[in-house]
């Protein structure tokens, strides 16, 4: 990481720590702004969560191809194909929200998201309408995509920028601890869901139930969201560069955007392994029932609500380096071992003590990653920058896990290979915050 980008922006937030206190209506007003701004991002992941939650039965509906597992592959490719968008959204939509105003930028990825949710909910299925049906659904995640590649990144700059100057950690560690309440109530309902009706009527109907759900939470996440406040730092800014200015900045220090990319692959391969692909691993592959494996990720979804805020708090006090390290370490350790136990005598018990574990490696790293990565990048160009070294790190890593697990799973029939897969994500991103460290230190 060049001193440039380092030096600067890390400094003036070191130093603005012995700032004057918050006042407590400051104070009241910077919560009542997390919780206006991490309600869209609720959404974002709960549309994301449903559809990998339900990959299943999505399958059938849409991707009949008489064998069950190229079915579930297909569908597993449809939502990682979503996450290829992101690094098109960040790039426009970052550069928009840079422009424009945070405000009006993330009202607008709700808005898409929105009509992504929408078309998934109500697409006929295969039998009804043929290769439409699909068609639809890919161009759904596809938009849902495109408003994502800029949501997270909008909404951790937005905390970053509200925050008082000694706890950017807690306050952006928010936009995470929102995505896994969404991770909990999409678990919740499918839940519910599953255990309310028989197999039969969850292939007909049953598994849009969340998506509909989805659909009728969005006017009122319009409503909340629409009293969003801009934030101080975009208003005070002079200028507020245009596209083309925008990617040539990005583009003339790529070197911190390919840092933060390598350094998201570990909380994003985490993140969709423990989240979205632990319904299809428990069922399919640990033969447990559905609603334990649903029950599991709804543990894991808590228990990362719970702890993203303390390890954000806790890098506030002690450096954000310290946590990265640790948490990197032992996911490049752990990951298999556990797996390996778990598959060796797979019961509901194992599933839930390596998932928790798994989401306390995760929680750990990403408490500390997203606040660093906000502080690292200039104010002008924070939104873009951020959203696409996020969004690379999940349309080549992350996204794809749930479908590179299942093929990994298929090609080597070594069913606790997905822990491998999490170990070289965690090894990578150790990798890139030892190189970068020592870099910075030299500029």
């Amino acid at each position: 990481m060049t001193q440039a980008y380092a030096s600067p922006t890390v400094s003036s937030a070191i130093g603005a720590s012995a700032a004057a206190p918050i006042s407590p209506e400051r104070k009241r007003s910077a919560l009542k702004s997390i919780f206006i701004v991490a309600s869209g991002n609720f959404l974002e992941m709960f549309d994301f969560m449903v559809f990998g939650y339900y990959a299943t039965y999505i399958a059938k509906a849409f991707f009949p191809t008489g064998s069950e597992f190229a079915s579930l592959m297909l569908t597993l490719m449809t939502f990682g194909a979503g996450f290829l968008m992101r690094p098109v959204g960040a790039l426009v939509l970052g550069a928009y929200i840079d422009r424009h105003g945070r405000r009006q930028g993330l009202l607008l990825t709700l808005g898409l998201m929105a009509l992504g949710t929408l078309a998934i909910a109500i697409t006929p299925t295969y039998a009804q309408i043929g290769v439409a049906a699909p068609i639809i659904i890919l161009l759904g995640r596809l938009v849902q995509g495109l408003s994502a590649g800029v949501e997270v990144g909008g909404v951790s700059v937005y905390l970053n920028e509200i925050a008082p100057p000694n706890r950017k950690g807690f306050f952006c560690s928010w936009q995470s601890a929102s995505q896994q309440a969404a991770v909990v109530f999409a678990a919740l309902i499918g839940l519910l869901v599953s255990t309310s009706l028989d197999a039969d009527t969850m292939q007909a109907w049953g598994w849009r139930i969340p998506f509909i759900i989805g659909c009728v939470m969005i006017p009122f996440l319009f409503v909340i969201r629409r009293h969003m406040e801009e934030t101080d730092v975009f208003l005070k800014r002079k200028e507020h560069p245009k596209l083309g200015t925008i990617l040539r900045t990005v583009g003339g220090n790529w070197g911190i955007v390919l840092q933060g990319t390598l350094m998201a692959v570990m909380t994003t391969v985490f993140f969709y392994m423990i989240t979205a692909y632990t319904p299809t691993f428990g069922n399919k592959v640990l033969s447990l029932t559905p609603g334990a494996s649903l029950f599991v990720t709804a543990c894991v979804g808590l228990t990362n609500f719970v702890l993203l805020p303390v390890m954000g708090a806790l890098s506030d006090r002690v450096g954000r380096m310290p946590l990265l390290i640790t948490a990197t370490v032992l996911g490049a350790v752990l990951a298999y071992p556990l797996m390996s136990w778990l598959v060796a005598a797979p019961s509901f018990g194992r599933l839930l003590t390596v998932e928790l574990l798994l989401a306390a490696i995760y929680a750990t790293y990403n408490g500390a990653f997203i606040v660093y990565l906000t502080e690292v990048i200039p104010a002008h160009v924070r939104t873009v920058g951020f959203s696409l070294a996020y969004s690379l790190a999940t349309a080549i890593f992350g996204g794809f896990t749930p479908a590179i697990s299942t093929a990994l799973i298929g090609a080597t029939g070594d069913k606790a290979i997905p822990g491998a897969w999490c170990a070289a994500a965690a090894l990578l991103s150790l990798l890139s915050l030892v190189i970068g460290s020592r870099l910075a230190k030299r500029a």
